[in-house]
C-alpha cells in the first residue's frame, strides 16, 4: 500500500504527460490510499476542467465515480493535531500534510510530484 496525493490520482484518470508514470505506479502497487480530503480536491480538479471546457460535466461525474470506486476502502480520516504539527514544522499546507500524516500513520510512502512536500519530508515522500 502507498499513499498518493490528488495530483497522482488526477494523472491516472486525466490524460497528461504524467499518465504513463501513474499507470506504471498502479501496476507496481495497485493498493492506493488517501485521506478523505482527496475527494474534494479531485472534484476541484474536475470542476476546473469543466470550467475551461476540457471536460463535459457528464465526463467529470463519470471520472469522479470511477476514482471513488478505485479508492473505495482505502480512504482515511487523519489526526488533526498531527496534520497541524506537520504543517507548522514544515511550512507545507495542512492539505498536503494530510497526505504526509496518513503515510506516517500507515507506515508507508507518499507518492507525489509536489516539490515542497518532497523537500520537507524526504523520509516519507517520494517522487512519481
Amino acid at each position: 500500500m502507498i499513499v498518493v496525493d490528488t495530483n497522482v490520482l488526477a494523472y491516472l484518470f486525466l490524460p497528461s504527460q504524467h499518465t504513463p508514470a501513474a499507470e506504471s505506479l498502479l501496476e507496481q502497487d495497485p493498493e492506493w490510499a488517501a485521506p478523505v480530503l482527496w475527494r474534494s480536491e479531485f472534484r476541484n480538479v474536475l470542476a476546473g476542467g469543466v470550467r475551461r471546457g476540457d471536460l463535459a460535466l457528464e465526463e467529470a461525474c463519470r471520472l469522479q465515480a470511477e476514482a471513488e470506486d478505485h479508492m473505495s476502502g482505502n480512504e482515511y480520516d487523519v489526526d488533526s493535531m498531527r496534520v497541524l504539527t506537520l504543517a507548522h514544522e514544515s511550512g507545507c499546507s495542512a492539505y498536503d500534510c494530510e497526505y504526509v500524516a496518513l503515510a506516517i500513520t500507515l507506515g508507508t510512502k507518499l507518492v507525489t510530484c509536489d516539490r515542497q512536500v518532497l523537500s520537507a519530508f524526504p523520509g516519507v515522500a517520494v517522487a512519481l
